[in-house]
């Protein structure tokens, strides 16, 4: 591909992503200002499959490797709005998929730390976030069911897998005055999100949200 092809596609692609935001995002009620600007900045196209390029900014969840799927821009920009995050947080990410969320957390917060339980997925998110220069991101293999209590505690927990409870690592994980967000269900395909603060040591407070289906939490806390 030539350099004006590639310059035109970049400038097809940052028209969709704007016109994304203004109907999907902004035109659905999410008004947070940091998270309209990461979706308006983060290039959804570049952690997609080629074969689904053309499709990255439409209102649905696509697949990637793994057998696993990108969720729809809206849910995303959705679950990380929840959080109210702040610019100084720590955030973990459980289910990093391709590292799309966790770029858009990236240009929102200090620092992203995100574990996937497949190995293939680690290394497609972590090629795509170097790439790109998010250098503001760690990415781990392992059961997300047990967070990463190295970097503990975390303003923000974003788990990206529908499970039937929220796994009590992630709970003991989550910062004083914290949020974690998830789908919490009894099926493995239909969940409702369910947003949980963290109002003391021993104390927390949940919310139930919105329905949606996400994949299954695989791992010793989930299914």
């Amino acid at each position: 591909m030539s350099q004006t092809e590639e310059a035109s596609d970049a400038a097809e692609y940052a028209r969709q992503r704007e016109q994304m935001v203004k109907q999907q995002i902004q035109g659905r009620g999410i008004t947070d200002p940091a998270v309209l600007a990461a979706m308006r900045t983060v290039p959804r196209e570049a952690f997609v499959p080629s074969p689904y390029r053309q499709l990255a900014y439409d209102d649905s969840p696509l697949p990637i490797p793994a057998n696993q799927t990108i969720s729809q821009p809206y849910i995303v920009g959705y679950m990380i709005a929840a959080l109210a995050l702040r610019p100084g947080d720590r955030v973990l990410e459980i289910g990093a998929g391709s590292g799309y969320a966790a770029a858009l957390l990236s240009r929102i917060v200090r620092e992203v730390y995100a574990v996937e339980r497949h190995l293939e997925l680690v290394d497609y998110a972590r090629e795509r976030l170097a790439r790109l220069g998010y250098d503001n991101v760690w990415i781990r293999h392992g059961d997300g069911t047990q967070g990463w209590p190295e970097h503990a505690p975390y303003g923000g927990i974003i788990v990206a897998a529908g499970g039937p409870a929220v796994p009590e690592p992630l709970k003991d994980q989550l910062a004083i005055g914290g949020r974690l967000i998830m789908p919490v269900g009894h099926s493995r395909h239909q969940q409702t999100l369910v947003r949980i603060t963290r109002t003391d040591e021993t104390t927390y407070r949940d919310e139930r949200l919105v329905g949606v289906a996400f994949v299954p939490l695989i791992g010793d806390e989930g299914w």
